[in-house]
């Protein structure tokens, strides 16, 4: 549990400001895109902080973009609606209804910063290490 808790805390944390984003802001960059490049950050500390395997961090973020990139294709096709639950608001807000090309762009960007993220931890993580 020890080594979830810096997961599971980013996890709520960022998940908390992709809600404030969806509530209240009301613009032209940080809800369309910002909350985007959020998003990725949010599902990859969600899955780390189930699985929590940061010897797997890259293949993660890696397999969270996929993820995203596959809800999106999804989104192109009407998923919501062909499964039935167009109707419902919470499903046409969780899954999307529309595809975005920028959508993919923001979402490689997030994972790109997540990434970038990674590798600057094991770094410092790296040079903390006694020198044997």
């Amino acid at each position: 549990m020890k080594k979830r808790l810096p997961y599971i805390i980013g996890f709520l944390l960022l998940l908390g400001v992709e809600v404030l984003i969806a509530l209240f802001v009301r613009d032209d960059f940080i809800r369309p895109y910002g909350g985007d490049i959020i998003v990725v950050w949010v599902v990859y500390l969600f899955v780390q902080s189930i699985f929590c395997r940061p010897d797997k961090a890259y293949h993660i973020a890696v397999g969270v973009l996929i993820f995203a990139f596959i809800v999106e294709l999804l989104q192109g096709i009407g998923f919501v609606h062909l499964i039935g639950l167009g109707d419902i608001r919470f499903f046409r807000i969780l899954m999307g209804t529309d595809m975005a090309f920028l959508d993919f762009v923001c979402y490689a960007v997030g994972a790109v910063i997540n990434l970038l993220a990674i590798f600057i931890r094991r770094k410092t993580v790296a040079q903390s290490l006694p020198k044997k």
